[in-house]
């Protein structure tokens, strides 16, 4: 079973999702959280000053498109779209479809798209969408909690799906979160933000540009073997 298949399959009949509507963002999150506390990571949305450390080192102007894993009520949505030039692009993922239809409603702009499906299929999503890469990927999924194998599977995904020079930005409770990212990215920046509920850990993991492997070393012996 895909991380799509699993996202479908936890579909609410249409009169939740209805009076879920009704409810204002923080009754939306705290719902979502209730009924899916695995895949949320908090029961409270993050705090600005979060939200301002967090995406502190990101380079706007260079930023063609940004994602974001577990959007839930749009909390970091706005204040990416408020920095996001106007031809990027910024998409949504998220497994609860509460949380997607409310975003949809919500949130109007013509650069913003939702997507009910699993951070683990990101480079499917957004070669889907018509784009060959992302800048960008943001993420408060709680890594330690998620099922068996969902954790690599994001961060591969994410590491491939990254251009040279972008990075992905996490925040966590825990530090293990930096124990999964490692595997792929060989340098992360860390930081703490206290002020919020509860205070969480920062990671960026930077996707390097690859180097020239012994570029310098190879010519000299092709110049050797022709003289």
């Amino acid at each position: 079973m895909t991380g799509t298949d699993l996202a479908q399959g936890t579909a609410a009949p249409k009169a939740k999702r209805g009076l879920a509507a009704k409810l204002g963002p923080w009754g939306v999150f705290f719902r979502g959280f209730v009924e899916h506390p695995v895949m949320v990571g908090s029961i409270i949305p993050s705090s600005r000053f979060t939200i301002d450390k967090m995406l502190g080192p990101v380079d706007w102007d260079r930023c063609r498109l940004f994602v974001e894993y577990g959007p839930g009520v749009g909390t970091f949505c706005q204040p990416v779209l408020n920095k996001l030039r106007p031809d990027g692009a910024l998409i949504v993922i998220d497994t609860n479809p509460l949380y997607i239809d409310y975003l949809k409603r919500t949130i109007t702009d013509p650069r913003f798209t939702a997507v009910l499906g699993s951070a683990a299929d990101v480079e499917k999503i957004v070669r889907d969408h018509g784009h060959d890469g992302a800048d960008y990927v943001l993420s408060g999924l709680p890594f330690s909690t998620l099922p068996e194998g969902v954790g690599p599977a994001i961060v591969d995904g994410t590491y491939d799906i990254l251009r040279e020079g972008g990075a992905f930005l996490v925040y966590q409770f825990s530090a293990k979160a930096r124990d999964f990212m490692a595997r792929r990215f060989k340098r992360i920046s860390c930081g703490f933000e206290p002020l919020n509920v509860l205070p969480c850990r920062l990671f960026w993991g930077w996707k390097d540009a690859e180097p020239l492997v012994a570029q310098a070393e190879v010519e000299p012996a092709k110049v050797a073997a022709v003289g």
